[in-house]
């Protein structure tokens, strides 16, 4: 499963399109910010008694978001046991180098500028599901 935190609807559908054309079979969820985010993490809200919330193989987290931004969220989420060992992915519209240093820092997989094209977009999505399966398959060999 991968978990896009994301609070851009268009961004939501182009990232939907590209999974689901990349036809790796990964199960995508959304959420709309880095507060809801968290409460997916501790089963909180509208999570609050959920059975069927499974830990994501991939996270991607943008930095720029409402009421919790990624930066905050990479913070919380290296105290978290469970979820320290996820790979996120920062895909963010930003290029500033700042940006870049902090999210490694902060335990960033990998920070990614949101690319322009949608066929870059797919590429990009591709190239990631593939490297998570491939993680996947490592683990478990």
């Amino acid at each position: 499963m991968v978990l896009i935190a994301e609070d851009n609807s268009d961004d939501c559908l182009i990232a939907m399109r590209a999974w689901e054309e990349s036809r790796l079979g990964f199960d995508v969820r959304f959420v709309h910010d880095g507060r809801e985010l968290m409460d997916y993490v501790y089963r909180r809200r509208k999570w609050h008694g959920s059975l069927d919330l499974p830990l994501p193989q991939l996270i991607l987290l943008d930095l720029n978001m409402p009421r919790k931004d990624g930066r905050r969220v990479l913070e919380d989420l290296q105290g978290h046991p469970e979820w320290s060992q996820i790979p996120i992915v920062i895909l963010s519209g930003s290029r500033h180098p700042r940006d870049i240093q902090q999210s490694e820092m902060l335990g960033a997989y990998d920070f990614i500028t949101k690319p322009e094209t949608f066929d870059e977009y797919q590429r990009m999505i591709t190239q990631l599901g593939q490297a998570v399966l491939e993680k996947n398959k490592r683990q478990f060999a």
